[in-house]
């Protein structure tokens, strides 16, 4: 059962204000990884190429996306999903899944306003994790290949393949 029936779970565009929050969700959710508010900002200071939204659950940044915008701006966007992440103690409450629901929505509004569309997506993830599941259902992706031990483990490519078509 998604546990965020109910409550106030709001997906929005990042703020500045929000990067040592978003910095806490990605060192939880990413323990092996160093500089998480630098990589925070990073990506957040990159927009419109990044372009990043947090989940703000009671006042707390919970969770965030980071979509990328790949090979320049073009008017057919090839798209990444770059990364997700949710707080530990807030998984398996459907918050994932509204991260990629409301804001994608959103992105493509603002390829709207660049003058883009929305071609492919792409994703990569650990090929054990579970979250190729929910980029299947709600995106349509599909593994288009596997490398192994590319980070910790073996890797999964995944596209989604005219998520706009004309």
């Amino acid at each position: 059962m998604d546990i965020t029936e109910g409550t106030n779970v709001i997906i929005r565009l990042m703020e500045e204000a929000d990067l040592q929050q978003a910095a806490k969700v990605h060192q939880q959710a990413f323990v092996r990884q160093q500089r998480s508010y630098e990589w925070i900002k990073c990506n957040f200071n990159a927009a419109p190429r990044f372009l990043n939204f947090v989940a703000e659950l009671n006042g707390e940044v919970v969770g965030y996306i980071v979509w990328a915008q790949k090979s320049g701006f073009r008017p057919e966007v090839i798209l990444e999903l770059e990364q997700l992440a949710v707080l530990p103690s807030h998984h398996n409450q459907g918050i994932a899944t509204q991260l990629i629901t409301q804001s994608l929505p959103q992105v493509k509004q603002l390829l709207a306003e660049q003058g883009s569309r929305l071609k492919h997506i792409m994703v990569n993830t650990r090929a054990d994790n579970y979250a190729q599941q929910i980029y299947q259902k709600l995106l349509g992706a599909e593994v288009e290949m596997t490398i192994k031990s590319l980070y910790s483990a073996d890797e999964v490519f995944m596209i989604a393949r005219n998520v706009c078509p004309n």
